[in-house]
Parts: structure tokens; sequence; C-alpha cells
């Protein structure tokens, strides 16, 4: 599973990457962690994103309720633009060109329950 947010930060542009590599961290230090990055647009420097890779869902989701998560990640991550943040990976392809396809992990209703709004 991958979790991307997309940031336009209106704090310096030091000081974010700053908040965000100590956010990557917190995250890191977390089970299921798989990897992660910081980087921004090569091609507008107020565009950036913070990408990390788990091994399921429910590890990133119990990653974001870590103290350290709370406490440095958290702040950061409010700071998002709200655009869809968790991804499956469906289909992968490594440098050696060794493919992976899976099926997916949603519930068969998940458009319906979605659909029904907050509860």
């Amino acid at each position: 599973m991958i979790a991307v947010q997309y940031f336009r930060p209106s704090e310096d542009l030091e000081s974010f990457q700053q908040h965000g590599a100590e956010a990557l961290a917190a995250l890191a230090a977390r089970p299921g962690f798989l990897g992660g990055s910081l980087g921004r647009a090569t091609d507008d420097d107020t565009a950036w994103l913070l990408l990390t890779e788990w091994d399921s869902v429910g590890s990133y989701r119990r990653a974001l309720g870590g103290y350290e998560v709370k406490m440095v990640a958290t702040p950061l991550m409010a700071q998002a633009l709200d655009l869809p943040g968790a991804f499956e990976q469906l289909v992968s392809i490594d440098a050696d060109g060794s493919r992976t396809v899976r099926t997916s992990d949603r519930a068969p209703d998940a458009d319906w329950v979605s659909r029904l709004g907050p509860a």
C-alpha cells in the first residue's frame, strides 16, 4: 500500500523540508513501514509530496495512531492538500522487469458503503 500526501507549503521551503524529514523518520519507526521519501516537483519548487510504502493498509492506519507520529507527522500531514492519499498497488514492475499483479483488497461493497456518507 502506498500513501501519498501532496503539499504547497506556506512556510519557508527549508523549514518545510526539515519538518517533512522529521515526519518521515517518525513514520519509518512504525511497524509495517517499507520505505518512503519526501520530494519536490522538478518544475515547481512549491509542490511537494510525502510518499510512504506500507506492508498493509492496517499497518499504515496503526502507524498514524503512534504517539511520535501524532506529535511530529500529524501536524505536517494536516497541511496536505485534500486529494486522494492511499493507493493499492495492483501492478508493479521491478528494475529487472519482473512483474507483480495483485488483486484488490477493497471490500466488494466499498463503493456502496462510501455512498452512504457519515454515520
